[in-house]
């Protein structure tokens, strides 16, 4: 029965690091009982901390080790005014992330800067959505609404959630959340969700900005498969 450990000799199990050296992270049972609560199912792949100075994209390569891939956005920065943050992918064998077409749609909540007045709004806008798009620049999957490089505080930081991109039978969903600090100034916390409609492996995935270069940190993890 999972979590049935509480104790140990009176000791609780969120404070016991080593059993006969074995850490509580490679710990899987205790007299039969199973010992979870304390392992994480993220793992950490990679990310660009090498590197986070101004760039043209940031990309990462993807296979079958793990169903789901997440991505972690922290204050990327664009160099260009009035662009989007976006991604696109590239399908096993393929090259130039420009021939697996995305479904998306996205919707957004806005509050500007009591400075400039006080609009909110939460609102869809189709020009932000895709329809099958395979193109660079503009056309590629929009992840945020207008940022904008003239504010040096401005940044956008968020998540994004890509499910089994190895599958060779079903289309890859994708969904993302990210907190941006957009053009005027104002907030906007934007939802992006849809597919990429390719039934062939995804092997590799680009963000960048639309237009323009970035600066700013990407992390990608695997979750356990169960």
């Amino acid at each position: 029965m999972a979590n049935a450990v509480k104790k140990v000799n009176t000791v609780a199990i969120a404070d016991i690091k080593n059993i006969n050296t074995i850490t509580d992270t490679n710990l899987k049972k205790l007299n039969t009982l199973e010992f979870t609560g304390v392992t994480d199912a993220h793992v950490f792949i990679a990310d660009n901390s090498s590197d986070t100075s101004i760039l043209g994209d940031i990309t990462f390569s993807l296979d079958s080790t793990y169903d789901v891939y997440e991505f972690e956005f922290v204050n990327i920065h664009a160099r260009s005014n009035s662009v989007y943050f976006t991604f696109q992918v590239n399908a096993t064998g393929d090259s130039g992330y420009a021939t697996s077409p995305v479904m998306s749609t996205m919707f957004a909540a806005f509050h500007d800067d009591p400075g400039e007045g006080t609009f909110a709004d939460m609102y869809y806008d189709t020009t932000h959505d895709n329809a099958n798009t395979t193109g660079d620049g503009e056309d590629q999957t929009r992840l945020s609404v207008f940022c904008n490089a003239s504010d040096a505080e401005a940044s956008l930081s968020g998540k994004m959630t890509l499910y089994h991109p190895s599958s060779g039978a079903y289309v890859k969903h994708f969904i993302s959340r990210i907190s941006n600090y957009k053009k005027d100034p104002a907030e906007s916390d934007t939802h992006v969700a849809g597919y990429i409609n390719d039934t062939t492996a995804i092997d590799d995935i680009r963000f960048q900005m639309s237009s323009g270069n970035l600066d700013g940190l990407i992390r990608m993890y695997g979750i356990k498969k169960s």
